[in-house]
């Protein structure tokens, strides 16, 4: 079995192991990764050795951790990653280059059709019927997208949202509310088949998931990072969010919003952001949370999404694509039936 884990931020770990009579057996841990002392390979391979191949990836971390001699400097992996890398393997997960990307970023289209295109597209990925996609979002009104378990009137000021023609709708996956603007954000959705993100935990899966971003954005000449649980920042302050579902069908949807300009005050006006949550980030407003692209690139939105949508197809491959009517129209049939509805929209009072 072979399973591959890049660090975020960091090197390759590579993990080859047998199972037997439900043990790790013969394992080589392999990578592009600096390891001192040279004997400290053959010490994680032992501990490795004989292990249930039921532990979590944390476990295994954990157990690798306490085996590792004195003095021991790891560079570019981690105990965790060498664990993740074998839960991979045991998982029989794919690889980035195991599938033929499919790039999907048409005109404007209305806040409720984009949350049921991330139904549709990630249903049919599960299903196996559409290659793994990637698809930046245009929006063509401004809106309130909140999360799915989100108290929509603890979130949102109605009256201010009308005042403003400002939609608000609820997506399918948890996390926070996000307000956008069209021409202000760089939204973009990733439909995955599950086995991309086998043996990780959601939170080991957020980074994975997003580190094509953060060698964007270097590119660019911004040093970002993840910030647990979904947060992408930066010296100068957040730049994105992220969101996640992992579909019953066989598929993992992961979302992001990036901020490429803000109205902050409006924004302030429309969404209820509480003085507890800025505090708990360690800032006092939001104007100094949110930190847009465009003050930190200098670039047109367009030049940012072009430079994005290039690091990926370099790095993974990607093929142009569109949407078909049949996937137009079944999201459609769902904006009718679901996410226009109040009964979904207010689910959660």
């Amino acid at each position: 079995m072979h399973g591959e884990y890049k660090v975020p931020g960091g090197k390759l770990v590579v993990a080859d192991v047998d199972v037997v009579d439900g043990l790790l057996r013969a394992p080589r841990i392999s990578g592009d990764f600096f390891l001192e002392p040279d004997e400290a390979l053959e010490t994680i391979n032992a501990v490795l050795d004989g292990l249930p191949a039921g532990l979590e990836a944390r476990e295994i971390g954990a157990r690798v951790q306490a085996g590792l001699p004195a003095g021991t400097v790891m560079l570019g992996i981690t105990a965790e990653a060498v664990g993740i890398a074998v839960r991979r393997a045991v998982a029989k997960a794919s690889d980035w280059r195991h599938h033929e990307w499919r790039l999907i970023h048409e005109a404007p289209q209305g806040p409720a059709l984009h949350m049921a295109l991330d139904q549709v597209l990630a249903e049919e990925v599960g299903a196996g019927q559409r290659p793994p996609t990637l698809r930046v979002w245009e929006w063509a009104s401004p809106a309130v997208v909140i999360g799915s378990f989100q108290s929509l009137r603890n979130e949102v000021d109605a009256d201010e949202a009308a005042r403003y023609g400002v939609d608000v709708v609820r997506r399918i996956s948890g996390g926070g509310a996000m307000f956008v603007e069209p021409g202000n954000t760089i939204t973009y959705s990733l439909y995955a088949p599950e086995t991309l993100v086998a043996g990780m935990s959601f939170a080991e899966s957020y980074a994975f998931l997003d580190d094509w971003v953060l060698g964007a954005l270097a590119e660019l000449g911004v040093k970002a990072w993840y910030q647990p649980l979904n947060d992408i920042t930066s010296d100068q302050g957040k730049i994105a969010g992220a969101a996640q579902k992992r579909l019953a069908a066989g598929a993992v949807l992961h979302h992001v919003t990036m901020s490429y300009d803000i109205d902050a005050d409006k924004m302030l006006q429309v969404l209820r952001i509480g003085r507890e949550k800025l505090s708990d980030k360690g800032i006092a407003s939001a104007n100094k949370r949110v930190d847009p692209l465009r003050r930190q690139t200098g670039l047109p939105r367009e030049a940012i999404i072009d430079r994005m949508i290039a690091h990926f197809r370099g790095r993974y491959g990607l093929v142009d694509d569109r949407l078909s009517e049949d996937e137009l129209r079944l999201a459609e049939k769902y904006v009718t039936e679901k996410f226009s509805t109040e009964e979904w929209t207010a689910r959660v009072p």
